[in-house]
Formats: C-alpha cells, sequence, structure tokens
C-alpha cells in the first residue's frame, strides 16, 4: 500500500456555518481550529492547506465561563517603549469587535507561520446572525449537539 500524500488540487473544502449563541468560547475555538486544519477529514495532510471555510454567526452572544469576564486580559504592544496595552474580555465584549475573542482564541489554536496564516483567514466572524455568504450554500454544523459541555444557557 503507498502512503496517500494530498496536495492543493485534491483538498476538498467545505463551507461550515456555526451559531455561537451560547457556546462556551474555548471549547467553539478548538472545534473550529481542528476544522480550519482538516484534521476532521481521514485524508489530512500537515503540510496543506486542507481544512474548511468556516463562518461565525452571533459572535457576540459567546458564553466565557467562572469569572473570565473580569479577569482575563488580553495584551497588545504599540511598537513604543512602555507601549504595553491591555484590555478585559468584559470591556471587548461590550465594545465595537466583540467578535474578536473568537478570532483570538481560534488564532491562538492554530501553528504559526505562512500555513496558520493562511488557514486563519479561511475564517470569517460575524458579531450578528447576517452574513455575505449564503452564495457558498454552508452547511450548519450544530456544536451545542454535539456534546452537553459546549453550550451554556445565561
Amino acid at each position: 500500500m503507498k502512503t496517500y500524500n494530498a496536495n492543493a488540487a485534491t483538498a476538498d473544502k467545505k463551507w461550515v456555518m456555526i451559531d455561537a449563541k451560547g457556546l462556551i468560547v474555548g471549547r467553539l475555538a478548538t472545534l473550529v481550529a481542528l476544522r480550519l486544519r482538516g484534521k476532521h477529514k481521514p485524508t489530512f495532510t500537515p503540510n496543506v492547506d486542507m481544512g474548511d471555510n468556516v463562518i461565525i454567526i452571533n459572535a457576540e452572544k459567546v458564553v466565557l465561563t467562572g469569572r473570565k469576564l473580569e479577569r482575563k486580559v488580553y495584551y497588545h504592544h504599540t511598537g513604543y517603549i512602555g507601549g504595553i496595552k491591555e484590555r478585559t474580555a468584559r470591556s471587548i465584549m461590550e465594545g465595537r469587535f466583540p467578535e474578536r475573542i473568537v478570532e483570538k482564541a481560534v488564532e491562538r489554536m492554530l501553528p504559526r507561520g505562512p500555513l496558520g496564516r493562511k488557514q486563519l483567514g479561511n475564517l470569517r466572524v460575524y458579531p450578528g446572525t447576517e452574513h455575505p455568504h449564503e452564495a457558498q450554500k454552508p452547511e450548519k454544523l450544530d456544536l451545542a449537539a454535539m456534546n452537553r459541555k459546549n453550550s451554556r444557557s445565561a
């Protein structure tokens, strides 16, 4: 038997839509990162972009467990001396771009490098229910039904 190596031409990329309402951020991010890399497919090849295109809607309605809203801190550096800035998860969720919590969680679960950046480009996150990808006919993926621990009611 010969070893099968997939390439970009043989990759079967689908469009998947996930409704993030009530889902826990970390569990959502792990399953999305798995889909983006293509590890759910039997033809997974680590050096090829085999993953699906993932659309996440209702990203502003995700749930952080415990006291992470107050205690989880996101840092970034301005590039200037002493330019470290910090924001809590609550300030990001109440700000203009609450979907960045989900984007950061998924980004940090993907490998660093050119392939990881390309796979992250296959992720689209929207804070509300509208998205401009109806033409791609995405199939719905219900993560809340996969495991009872994936979602939390308010």
